[in-house]
């Protein structure tokens, strides 16, 4: 969750995308999925953000989703591992989790408050620690189309898992799209963080697993960059939806044999109330893998 809270009111997201740039304040998760209970997804982990103070101690600073894609390599949102204008903060240092959850809040850490020895369990202990990236051209703000919403945790050590996140390979979804049209494509979506927004904010920190359908590629806010999807999780279109609570959770889809690839991280929404429709930042794209490629090898 993005600084453990904060949200842009839609009246200001709203405005900003009539302006073409919409200041980061937005962060999603899953919503009205279904807990990962068997493990479905153990490349998809719980990552927190973090600067120090003048002592060496890590202050944690937000959260959000993302996804191990090498034994190195974590893939995350650009406005997690990047510089945040509002706070005026770049992250200096992350770490994930990879347990299914729920992962429980250590109780000797308050919110606000630096990583002292005594915390030994979330949010300050407990996971891997690697060094934030950001997609060189993010600049703290949504700048609609090309975002350049796209970023990386790097670790020392390998991080060995069952299985690592498989990155779809260039131009993935155009050719979907034109086989199959705009009608009746779906997608995975994984994260961490808000289930519901009414009638209770519901956090628990478990991986969640929604369904979700595609609904533009080549729209003004779209133009091949982002995927549009619906966000309306009962009405047909899905089991589930994105949030305000973890951004950079992967978005995939399952290939015509079976396999599962990652063709973006979740981004932005729209709506307040996290109905209508979500977006995700391509990572199929030629200018996202010109970055993905410096650290990770591509398909």
């Amino acid at each position: 969750m993005k600084n453990f809270g904060k949200q842009l009111p839609i009246s200001l997201v709203i405005a900003a995308l009539a302006l073409a740039a919409l200041t980061q304040g937005s962060v999603l998760a899953i919503q009205f999925g279904e807990p990962d209970s068997e493990n479905r997804y153990p490349y998809v982990g719980l990552v927190v953000f973090y600067t120090t103070d003048e002592d060496g101690n890590l202050i944690p600073l937000w959260r959000c989703s993302g996804a191990q894609i090498a034994p190195r390599v974590f893939l995350t949102a650009g406005h997690c591992a990047g510089y945040d204008p509002d706070l005026d903060i770049t992250p200096t240092h992350a770490q994930v989790w990879f347990e299914v959850g729920p992962i429980e809040l250590d109780p000797n850490w308050e919110p606000g408050e630096p990583c002292t020895p005594d915390v030994t369990g979330y949010p300050c202990g407990g996971g891997v620690i690697g060094t934030p990236i950001a997609h060189p051209e993010w600049t703290g703000s949504l700048t609609i189309p090309d975002t350049h919403d796209v970023g990386l945790v790097i670790f020392d050590e390998d991080i060995i898992l069952p299985e690592y996140g498989k990155l779809a390979p260039e131009g993935y979804l155009d050719a979907l799209a034109t086989q199959r049209g705009l009608q009746e494509v779906h997608f995975t979506v994984v994260g961490y963080g808000l289930q519901s927004v009414r009638p209770f904010l519901q956090a628990e920190r478990t991986r969640y697993v929604g369904e979700v359908m595609l609904i533009d590629l080549r729209s003004a806010l779209n133009d091949g960059y982002n995927i549009q999807y619906t966000n309306d999780p009962g009405l047909g279109t899905g089991s589930g939806g994105t949030c305000f609570g973890d951004s950079g959770g992967p978005v995939i889809h399952k290939t015509s044999t079976g396999e599962e690839v990652i063709v973006g991280v979740n981004s932005f929404v729209l709506n307040a109330n996290c109905m209508g429709s979500a977006f995700a930042y391509r990572v199929d794209t030629q200018h996202a893998r010109y970055f993905l490629a410096n650290y990770v090898e591509l398909p």
